[in-house]
């Protein structure tokens, strides 16, 4: 049967991407793992690999082709012993059916008729075969909170066979879960517990519509603007910060911090750093004492690392902590993994690694996906204080000002200090105002005692 190559979900957030390139061509014979395309989605961009092998009947989506939806058909791959030409008329011309899942809803989009427009390069991620839909494959699949990534046809297959595909090994591209670790579960006799019928979970509410281009441009004379249309990273962000603004009760605690101390230590620290080939082994910034700060203050303060769900609350063993970093056209968030584990040092030159490929859009998706909280820095654009929007599932975000300046009162005096304000927006949902302040006392005791960060 002729295998439909879809348009993969390489992210959570993903509803469409860019087919930037073809590496295959129609005829060629691919084994699962070679690399056939390139993506770019919403975050980044990735070079594809096929989950399957067999010969490439039909190219259905060419090159250079914009907004193409998720599980879209992109090509047709004839299986072993299939005749190539009838492959790829069987199937050549049938649109993917759409599937629902728990970030988003595929449609099938209608043949361009624009020319095709070249996209950026390159993301890595599973194609996903589809088969007739004799058995709904249902939503994606979760376990403790994650989803567990798995292609259409392997959940298929586990409904029909009963098999609890949240316990099976992925062996596909990043762990995905494809038809053959099904099958392989299936001959171990693996299935599911029975499970209780559960009443339908009630649609969301439909996010409000922005204002039509029509409406805005209404108001301003002809000639007097131009238009920059959306990418799909832009779209991204206005979608997930509307929903956070829309579903998450945010509640904001501020506090100053006196960075003397800190500073004072930096400077130490990076004066003493190892050197090779005239090189420095680290050079710490402020940002990653911050970083390593708030990582010790959730491990301190545990019942704020946290994620809010309907059933239950998710509490973290680890701080691992994104950080908002800037690129052209939005912003990405790169995640520290085990922060409150790491050393300063370690802490840095990986900062510094994930900030230069988020620029240049060369993360991996399991590099900016999930975390427990956030840092957002414009101290470094002279920023005194902000309120920054919680980045759902985490249920916190610390805020960072500039070190500036102050006169403060010790011990009865006036005297000057370097002081920084930072303010924590919480999900009110799971970490109220009381818990809320104990976090940044906390996080203020490393900051002004940055010893303590080093024992």
């Amino acid at each position: 049967m002729p295998i439909n190559i879809t348009m993969p979900a390489l992210s959570p957030t993903m509803e469409e991407g860019n087919l930037a390139k073809w590496l295959v061509k129609e005829g060629d014979t691919v084994a699962s793992g070679d690399v056939i395309a390139e993506i770019e989605t919403d975050k980044a961009t990735m070079e594809v690999e096929a989950v399957d092998e067999g010969t490439v009947a039909k190219i259905v989506v060419p090159a250079g082709t914009d907004g193409v939806k998720v599980n879209a058909v992109i090509a047709i791959l004839a299986g072993e012993g299939e005749d190539v030409s009838e492959a790829a008329a069987s199937g050549g011309a049938a649109p993917a059916k759409s599937e629902t899942t728990a970030e988003s809803k595929a449609e099938t989009p209608a043949p361009s008729k624009e020319e095709p427009k070249p996209a950026p390069a390159p993301l890595k991620a599973a194609l996903t075969p589809t088969v007739p839909d004799d058995v709904k494959a249902g939503p994606a699949p979760t376990k403790d909170g994650e989803r567990v990534f798995a292609s259409p046809l392997a959940r298929r297959i586990a409904k029909a066979e009963g098999i609890d595909i949240t316990a099976v090994g992925g062996s596909g591209p990043h762990g995905r879960i494809v038809k053959r670790d099904v099958e392989a579960a299936i001959a171990g006799g693996a299935k599911a517990p029975a499970a209780a019928e559960k009443a339908p979970a009630a649609a969301p509410a439909a996010m409000p519509a922005g204002p039509s281009t029509e409406a805005v441009l209404k108001l301003f004379e002809e000639g007097s603007y131009e238009l920059v249309k959306h990418d799909n990273m832009r779209k991204t962000i206005a979608k997930r910060l509307q929903e956070s603004k829309q579903t998450i009760p945010h509640f904001y605690v501020s506090i100053d911090c006196e960075l003397d101390a800190l500073l004072k230590l930096r400077s130490e620290l990076n004066s003493a750093a190892p050197r090779k080939d005239d090189r420095a082994a680290y050079k710490l910034s402020v940002n990653d004492m911050v970083i390593k700060a708030l990582a010790l203050a959730l491990r301190d303060v545990p019942d704020a690392n946290v994620s809010w769900t309907d059933e239950a609350m998710v509490k973290h063993k680890h701080a691992d902590v994104g950080v908002a970093v800037s690129i052209p056209g939005g912003l990405i968030t790169p995640i520290i993994r085990q922060a409150e584990m790491k050393p300063l040092s370690v802490i840095s030159n990986e900062m510094k690694d994930l900030g230069k490929r988020a620029k240049e859009r060369k993360l991996q998706p399991q590099e900016y996906q999930g975390g427990t909280t956030s840092v957002s820095n414009m101290g470094m654009m002279g920023v005194k204080n902000f309120a920054a929007v919680i980045n759902p599932p985490h249920a916190t975000i610390l805020a960072v000002g500039a070190g500036e300046q102050r006169p403060v009162v010790k011990d009865g005096a006036l005297a000057i200090a370097q002081v920084m304000t930072v303010t924590l927006s919480t999900d009110h949902r799971c970490v109220d105002g009381a818990l809320g302040a104990e976090l940044l006392g906390a996080f203020k005791g490393y900051i002004e005692n940055p010893m303590s960060m080093l024992v």
